[in-house]
């Protein structure tokens, strides 16, 4: 097979690599490149990054490429992120990076002409009566099927996750065991492909600061000062600098620039038990397509290992969701990720609406 990997320079990515040399597989080597041209708003990580998936290329005397996808990033994925956030939603980044960039424009410039494209993400594939589904990683931490909820049939028929069997510290343990250079990297925790940049300073970078007024929602009492309404989400409790808390967002007046919050645990107006879906992708098909009524499924509407229950029904042109618990920080923008309740397939995704 002709194989193409997605090698980031982190641990998961390069232990992709040892696997498949050790099994006997010569892949092809392949470094995404995005980045602004401007000084001030690049990560200094990239070429630490590029050091190591040289390390790793020669270590194994594999080829390896840099695609340069920065225009294609800024035009799609950073555009997308901003005009959400000046509506007032909460984007998602990472699950239109997937869609758009490493799994949409890699493919067609690059990945059109290997059989299969591997990459470090946590998810498995599964092949049943010629149709490929997006199927959990057995580590339910690690999990990424969520934010790959928005890729196609096509898309994840050509993708292979050599780690989605395995734990996360079964792959830092065969990196360090073979001696690999990214082992002791640390897990990267910034937007996609921005690596370090922290998402306030990319947010602030384009939509600056606006001060604006923190309301306790039951009193309508001010009890604090805000920078803008775009730096905060539905459900937020962090980073909001009130004292007595805990205090949780539940609301944003758009237009008067007003973050409304609510303390405790207990208060009502944290949580909802249903939530609606617009313009929802399957990944690989309607299974559900003859089905009336209400359907049993699992979901998640945050990257968290647990999933929750709940009902599924057909609402208007899009898909309502009814939790059997109680859900806090329904946040619109985000995406709704629905598994098919037996076989925990990913069956796919929609923007949670307003």
């Amino acid at each position: 097979m002709d194989i193409a990997v997605l090698l980031s320079g982190g641990v998961d990515s390069s232990v992709v690599v040892h696997l498949l040399c050790e099994q006997g597989h010569h892949p092809s080597l392949f470094y995404i490149k995005i980045g602004k041209d401007d000084a001030d708003f690049m990560d200094c990580s990239t070429e630490e990054d590029l050091e190591i998936a040289s390390a790793i290329a020669r270590r194994y005397g594999l080829s390896l490429d840099v695609v340069d996808l920065h225009r294609e990033y800024w035009d799609n994925v950073a555009a997308y992120a901003i005009d959400k956030v000046r509506r007032g939603l909460t984007p998602n980044p990472d699950v239109m990076c997937n869609k758009l960039i490493k799994f949409g424009c890699f493919e067609q410039q690059v990945g059109k002409d290997f059989d299969f494209t591997a990459t470090g993400h946590y998810a498995t594939t599964v092949r049943q009566n010629g149709k490929t589904w997006l199927g959990t990683a057995f580590d339910p931490i690690k999990d990424q099927t969520d934010f790959l909820a928005q890729i196609d049939s096509l898309q994840v028929s050509k993708l292979m996750f050599p780690l989605g069997g395995l734990m996360k510290h079964e792959v830092r343990d065969i990196a360090r065991n073979v001696g690999l250079p990214s082992a002791r990297r640390r897990d990267s925790q910034g937007i996609c492909f921005l690596g370090k940049i922290n998402y306030n300073d990319f947010i602030r970078r384009f939509l600056g600061e606006k001060e604006g007024k923190i309301v306790e929602f039951e009193t309508g009492k001010v009890i604090g000062m805000h920078r803008g309404y775009w730096f905060h989400t539905i459900g937020q409790r962090k980073g909001l600098g009130l004292s007595g808390g805990p205090w949780f967002v539940v609301r944003k007046d758009i237009a008067e620039n007003v973050i409304y919050v609510s303390r405790g645990y207990d208060t009502d107006k944290q949580y909802g038990n249903r939530f609606f879906m617009q313009d929802f992708h399957f990944i690989t098909e309607n299974p559900w397509k003859d089905i009336k009524g209400e359907i049993p499924v699992t979901f998640k509407i945050r990257h968290t290992p647990e999933f929750m229950t709940g009902r599924l029904l057909q609402d208007g042109s899009g898909y309502c969701v009814i939790s059997g618990n109680r859900l806090q920080g329904i946040a619109p923008g985000q995406f709704g990720v629905i598994y098919d309740e037996t076989s925990r397939f990913c069956i796919g995704s929609g923007e949670i609406g307003v």
